[in-house]
């Protein structure tokens, strides 16, 4: 463990243990958005991310209110460019995660979601100068064969769009979790409810520009606001406490609960399955990531602390 999450540890109290728990809770309840999102009625993918985002923006002013002494504005002051590229960062994730949902199996857009961890690894080495070991590249270009089985049979089956919303809702995670590891700031739940009231402002233009309305039925707006604080909210506010004192290569794949969780309820109360390439591209994504992070743990045992 570095000497920077070590003290990190020291300062905050929270154990290496109780980080991998929240980010392992996170990833439970990101797992329910496919499910809530196959239980809308009518809403398009801007009025579900309009509503979403106002849930979550109120959430977590609330949180941060509470954890700051009662002073949020200068706690979001305080989050600075970082914060801003992170909120910005998670416009993307949250647009391109629903269109995504709504145009694709549950499974498929999950699974696409799942190339987060290396998107990030490949984004710190550039950007960060971060190191990526052997194991880390060899992962990538298996991970890149599993995600090109899936896209490719998108294109015959008519889910590129779907598909490609998920690689980039991906890549918006990823710009998050970069976002997190180079602000190196006291509290990154600013950076979160940025990504909120930049996502209000972003949908709200949309809606508006393209005459779509704010009305949606009583049906779905209980879910979607349930979203915005339950699924999101609670998720990443977890996932960012524990990022806190987990190395950066582990959140995503221990975040990775969303993946497996998530088509099994669409599967359990929905019926939603999922076809051949699509289990067969995920598995293969899946296989690299396991890989991945169990030559990490060869390489460097983690400690209990």
């Amino acid at each position: 463990m570095s000497e920077t999450l070590t003290a990190e540890i020291q300062r905050t109290g929270l154990s290496y243990v109780n980080g991998v728990i929240l980010v392992l809770m996170a990833g439970v309840f990101w797992s329910s958005m496919g499910l809530g999102i196959r239980m809308i009625e009518a809403a398009n993918v801007w009025q579900i991310l309009f509503y979403r985002s106002i849930a979550l923006a109120s959430f977590l002013f609330v949180i941060i209110a509470f954890r700051s002494g009662f002073r949020p504005v200068a706690t979001i002051r305080r989050a600075g460019i970082a914060g801003a590229i992170g909120g910005a960062g998670l416009v993307i994730a949250f647009a391109g995660g629903i269109y995504a949902i709504q145009t694709t199996s549950v499974a498929n857009a999950m699974f696409l979601f799942a190339s987060a961890p290396f998107l990030a690894a490949f984004l710190g080495w550039i950007i960060l100068r971060e190191s990526v070991r052997r194991a880390t590249w060899i992962a990538m270009i298996v991970a890149l064969l599993g995600i090109l089985v899936m896209v490719v049979n998108g294109i015959s089956a008519g889910r590129m769009a779907g598909n490609l919303s998920a690689i980039l809702s991906a890549m918006g995670f990823a710009i998050f979790t970069i976002a997190l590891r180079w602000g190196r700031l006291e509290d990154m739940l600013p950076a979160v409810f940025m990504g909120g009231i930049f996502a209000i402002a972003t949908s709200a233009l949309v809606c508006w520009g393209r005459d779509y309305g704010f009305t949606i039925s009583a049906n779905d707006i209980v879910i979607v606001l349930s979203l915005g604080v339950f699924q999101v909210g609670l998720g990443l506010t977890v996932f960012t406490i524990g990022s806190r004192v987990v190395p950066a290569a582990e959140l995503a794949l221990l975040s990775m609960t969303e993946v497996l969780l998530g088509p099994f309820w669409v599967w359990l109360f929905l019926g939603e399955t999922a076809d051949f390439y699509t289990l067969a591209g995920g598995t293969v994504l899946m296989l690299a990531i396991a890989g991945n992070a169990l030559s990490g743990l060869r390489r460097k045992p983690v400690p209990v602390i």
